[in-house]
């Protein structure tokens, strides 16, 4: 019995290791390029935080700026309630360009970030797979220079989380509010 434990075991880890490996990667990834405001226009997550919350949500600015050992620094503004939150990540870079790794100090959950697409000037999609001692989730974003992006890359991000396994009960365009947009400078 515990070398058929250890099997499946196993083989949901080989499982868990192969869906990282198949969220593709931005090709020839700039990072430089990455950085400035960008607008968070769509969410997806199969994250229980997701379905608890996903009413309250709205669109937030996102500042990405490059730390001196070439890692990101994400800098996100929200509203929550009547007041604007500010929230900082570090994202450490991997050997893969358009990689990057983030342990959340608050709740010591790991995220494997990927930058899947983007042509920096309009519009980022990223993925991240979560893991924590409760279970694992997916989250997908979609970044916008802008307040509003094309129908056609809403329904790519659309699309992409729906390969991701996330449901339409997962996916999210967010709102937009003109709340904490101008505090992200």
């Amino acid at each position: 019995m515990p070398a058929t434990l250890l099997g499946i075991l196993g083989l949901a880890l080989l499982g868990t290791l192969h869906a990282q490996d198949s969220i593709p990667v931005q090709a020839d990834f700039q990072q430089d390029k990455l950085t400035g405001r960008w607008y968070s226009i769509g969410l997806a997550s199969n994250s229980n935080w997701f379905k608890e919350k996903r009413h309250l949500m709205k669109m937030c600015t996102t500042i990405i700026s490059t730390t001196a050992e070439g890692n990101l620094e994400v800098t996100s503004t929200y509203p929550k309630g009547d007041q604007c939150v500010t929230r900082n990540s570090l994202y450490t870079k991997t050997e893969q360009p358009g990689r990057f790794s983030y342990t959340s100090p608050r709740w010591g959950s790991k995220h494997n970030i990927h930058v899947v697409e983007t042509n920096y000037e309009e519009y980022a999609l990223v993925a991240t797979q979560i893991s924590k001692s409760t279970g694992s989730s997916t989250m997908v974003l979609l970044y916008s220079r802008t307040k509003e992006l094309s129908p056609e890359r809403l329904e790519m991000f659309t699309q992409f989380s729906r390969e991701q396994g996330l449901t339409d009960d997962e996916i999210l365009i967010l709102p937009q509010t003109d709340k904490c947009m101008a505090d992200a400078a």
